[in-house]
């Protein structure tokens, strides 16, 4: 939930970031952050979300976590996560 009004943010799931995703992934690297996203083929056949983002390190008070069905749904969120927690992802 965004801090600000209380309520969900919304996911641009046509914002290609799935295309941006190692890009992403190299930058919080940089920032001293480690991050990575994986798919559970597991959950996949459950119908469950499959895809998982996890970052911790570097300027993140704590570690992190955001779940999608896809990998644009699961970059999405960590975006906003990533974002709530006071790193601007500049993709």
């Amino acid at each position: 939930m965004t801090k600000e009004k209380g309520r969900w943010s919304k996911l641009d799931l046509d914002s290609g970031v799935e295309d941006a995703t190692l890009l992403i992934l190299e930058w919080l690297g940089e920032q001293g952050v480690g991050a990575s996203i994986r798919v559970d083929a597991e959950r996949m056949r459950e119908g469950r979300p499959a895809w998982t983002f996890s970052a911790s390190g570097g300027p993140l008070s704590v570690g992190m976590r955001a779940d999608g069905a896809s990998a644009a749904e699961c970059m999405g969120r960590a975006l906003l996560r990533l974002r709530e927690a006071g790193l601007v992802v500049p993709f």
